[in-house]
Formats: structure tokens, sequence, C-alpha cells
């Protein structure tokens, strides 16, 4: 008779899924090690596969509890929303991790606001923070990421969507830059100075040059680099201009030894918005989590 799954038995999948190893997991649970090993045991029965296999001194996942692990984490999280619907939780008492997609932009400034925020009122929670490796939703319909903070505007029907604030980008120079000394330098200035473009996609090409090519007027892209943060390092090395969001400019300017500056132009403010699966609106756990993250980033 093949073995029964219950909601214990996939709680210890989730642990051993997310820490690698039975030692590990059996601190995560509050078992013993003995009774993780039976456990794991019994889910390679039950799902008839090895779920950890040894790969030199240290445990890797099979294919398909790689495969796997994102339902379960989907149905645990389900679950927990099922029994405690409605009920008040303690922050301080609460032991949990939550994953945070998040772009660049936001991780450089809020991280550590939002870690301060709730570390201070739940000392036992950790917030996972992942890159921005695709603004897909299926990470947030899966449960492998619980929020997703950003630009991104796709939001199907079973998504729920809160906007943080709007960002502005604002350009950068070096302290020592010529263009460093005008506040608001002209179109016509900024193009006298190469680019450095901040593009995931690698895209040399943005909101400004349209307005630039309005007026007659084109910049020269010198490097694209993946991230705001790195754009800010290189233009604190080198004679470029670059283009930020405007927290990031005032918040490490002085660190990196950069200027900022307003753009002579219209160009579109970011709503940064909290994404989250329907499924998890009855969470009071996940309720407060949004909450605290929005009193400490909006």
């Amino acid at each position: 008779m093949p073995e029964q799954l219950d909601l214990n038995l996939l709680r210890v999948f989730d642990a051993l899924l997310q820490e690698g190893s039975v030692t590990a997991a059996s601190e995560r649970l509050h078992l013993s090690i003995p009774a993780t090993s039976r456990a794991l045991g019994r889910l390679r029965r039950a799902m008839d596969d090895p779920i950890l296999v040894r790969a030199g001194r240290s445990m890797v996942p099979t294919p398909f509890a790689l495969r796997t692990a994102p339902r379960v984490r989907s149905l645990l999280d389900e679950a927990s929303a099922l029994i405690s619907a409605d009920r008040e939780i303690a922050p301080a008492d609460l032991k949990r991790t939550f994953t945070i997609r998040i772009n660049d932009g936001v991780a450089t400034t809020m991280a550590v606001a939002a870690v301060e925020a709730t570390a201070a009122i739940a000392p036992g929670v950790v917030l996972r923070f992942v890159a921005e490796g695709s603004e897909s939703t299926e990470a947030l319909r899966d449960g492998s990421v619980d929020l997703d903070i950003g630009a991104s505007d796709e939001a199907g029907s079973d998504m729920r969507t809160a906007l943080l604030y709007r960002e502005r980008v604002v350009g950068i120079v070096r302290a020592d830059s010529p263009l460093g000394r005008h506040r608001r330098p002209t179109l016509a200035q900024l193009c006298q100075h190469p680019h450095v473009s901040a593009s995931r996609r690698g895209r040399s090409r943005g909101p400004l040059d349209d307005v630039l090519e309005a007026a007659g007027l084109q910049r020269h892209v010198a490097a694209v680099v993946p991230t705001s943060a790195v754009a800010a390092l290189v233009v604190g090395a080198s004679h470029y201009v670059g283009l930020v969001p405007q927290r990031l400019a005032e918040q490490y300017s002085e660190t990196l030894g950069l200027r900022w500056f307003t753009i002579p132009a219209p160009l579109p403010e970011v709503d940064i918005r909290l994404l989250w699966h329907r499924r998890l609106d009855a969470d009071p756990a996940q309720r407060w989590l949004r909450d605290t993250l929005r009193g400490a980033l909006g």
C-alpha cells in the first residue's frame, strides 16, 4: 500500500527543499534529526523519488523535487490561510520566511528600511529578497514568491496590487564633473557628455531619447549595464552621465562621490507597486507583512 501524504509530510518536504539538508530542516521544524530522516523516507516512498541526493558533501534536490516544490509551497500557503483566516496574529511570535522579488532600484534603497521595520516588530521573521529574473506572475501563483515589489504592470484577475510610491528618474555625475555644477542642466548640455544606460534587457534607448529627438538632439550612450546600482558605480568612477531613481541618488550620492540633478524634460514617473496572489489575501501574516511594508516604504 503506497505511503499516504499529509500536511505534516508536505511541511517536511518544503523545509528539506528550502534548507537542503536533513539537519537544517530538522532545526527549522523543531524535530529530531532521526524523525526528519524518517519523514524523508516516507516522502521518498510516497512520491517515488529520492527528493534529495548526495552531491559531494551536500544534498541537492532532484528535478522532480524542484518541479514539485512551488506547488507544495502553494498548498501550504492555502492551508495556512484556511486555518488562520480572520484570526489575529502576534507578530512578536511569528517565525516565518517571506520571499520577496524586488527590482534593483528598490532593493538598493528600500531593503534596509523593510528589514528594520519588520525586525522591530517580528524578530523571528526573515525577509528573503530575490532579484528579478522575470516579471512573470507564475512565481506568485505557485508560491515560490510571496510578494513582488517593482514596476511591473502585469496583474491578472487572480492578482492583487497596491501602490507603494511613485519614482522619478534623475541624472547623476561624478562630483567633480563640470555638469555637476548645474542644478538643472539643459538638454544640450546633457548631450555633451557620454551616458551609461541601466537596462536589464540591454536597451540603450529610453524616454529621454524621445525627448532629445523631438528637440533635434541626440546623446551618445557609451555603455549599457544591467542595473541602476551598477550605473551609479560606473558614473562614480568615470566621466559618464547616468539616469537612476531619485531615491537611489539621494541615498548614495554622497557615499559614492556623486551629484544628482533633475532632468529638464517631463519624463514619465514610475509606479512602484506591491503585487501578490489573491489566495494570500486572508492570510493574517501576509496582511501584516504588506501593511508593514507599505508603512515603511510608502
